[in-house]
């Protein structure tokens, strides 16, 4: 596919003023035409917090629709937090993929397009593609700090943890990791993707910005704890990044690592699935950690599932039903903070 013209303008019009004092609470307008609404618009919500020169944060959730923690830490945030708490700006939109999210999908049910497999984007391609150039080109250049909800949604649960990735540039992975350790979730993990082609993670990190992730819980729902967890850190992160007046809280966590792809379990098989250890368990290389039963008939000896390595049960397969190539299982080994140099 042929890449857009980088002069081609983003369809996409806010209806605030990035450079203005004060709160405001406002739209990205995308023209959207359909069937019920021939010069329609999609609008996706932001909010815009600025006190005088100083940092800016851009704070995202929703970038899978199906995943809350972040989407009410961001409202809230939003709806609280006062311009005479702060030096410098905040740009929130709590649902990026405001389609999917109002869908209570992982991907948008205009297109089917998974935002975070979506980026850079296109001006000028779908939906999906038009609000990832909107980020990439328009909101990304004017953060220095960058934090992006995520959670398991529908089909995988997590220890909640924060997580940054590992990069060429130390200075710029170092930057990250001491902001995973502001945000103080119980679990802090060092983490590498499956394939992180088309990710937001990727566009910003490229971008040489200070990129902050989560994986706080899953099951596409939220508890009282992961909604916790997400509000205190978020605050956290602000006052890292010199954002919000007062210090950072710091809590215990713990650090993890996902050392290679190995850490991944897929299933082979299609059936029941049985957990044989929960979240958080340690395991030892070779454990029994599943088992998956063949539904379509009886006295059928359920396919094992081992571990491939020594750690602990960081993610796991969420439905009671499970497909093959679906990820069963994510082993993390417990680990040393990450160095500050």
């Amino acid at each position: 596919m042929l890449s857009s013209p980088p002069s081609r303008p983003s369809p996409i019009t806010p209806t605030v003023d990035l450079d203005r004092d004060g709160v405001q609470h406002g739209h990205l307008r995308l023209p959207w035409s359909r069937d019920d609404s021939a010069w329609g618009s999609l609008m996706l919500p932001i909010c815009v917090i600025r006190n005088g020169n100083g940092p800016t944060a851009l704070l995202t959730g929703g970038n899978h629709g199906d995943e809350y923690e972040g989407p009410v830490a961001l409202y809230d945030l939003a709806a609280n937090l006062k311009p005479a708490e702060i030096n410098g700006r905040v740009i929130i939109v709590p649902a990026m993929n405001f389609p999917a999210f109002m869908a209570g999908t992982r991907t948008s049910p205009i297109d089917k397009g998974n935002l975070n497999r979506s980026f850079p984007g296109r001006p000028d391609g779908t939906v999906t593609e038009k609000i990832a150039d909107y980020f990439t080109r328009y909101l990304l250049p004017t953060a220095d700090i960058v934090m992006d909800f995520h959670s398991g949604g529908r089909t995988l649960d997590f220890l909640p943890y924060a997580a940054a990735h590992a990069m060429p540039d130390a200075t710029q992975e170092a930057q990250c990791f001491a902001a995973v350790k502001a945000f103080s979730a119980p679990f802090s993990m060092r983490m590498i993707e499956i394939d992180a082609v088309g990710m937001y993670d990727t566009t910003a990190e490229e971008a040489g910005k200070v990129f902050v992730t989560t994986e706080l819980s899953g099951g596409g729902t939220i508890s009282a704890r992961s909604a916790a967890i997400a509000k205190r850190g978020i605050r956290n992160l602000l006052r890292h990044a010199g954002i919000l007046h007062g210090d950072v809280e710091y809590s215990p966590t713990t650090w993890l690592d996902m050392p290679s792809q190995e850490c991944f379990g897929f299933a082979d098989t299609e059936g029941l699935l049985e957990p044989l250890v929960d979240l958080g368990a340690e395991i030892r290389k070779g454990d029994l950690i599943a088992r998956v039963h063949n539904v379509a008939c009886t006295g059928v000896a359920p396919q094992e599932y081992r571990a491939a390595l020594d750690g602990i049960l960081a993610a796991r397969h969420f439905p009671g039903l499970i497909k093959m190539g679906d990820c069963l299982s994510v082993i993390a080994t417990i680990s040393e903070e990450p160095s500050s140099s």
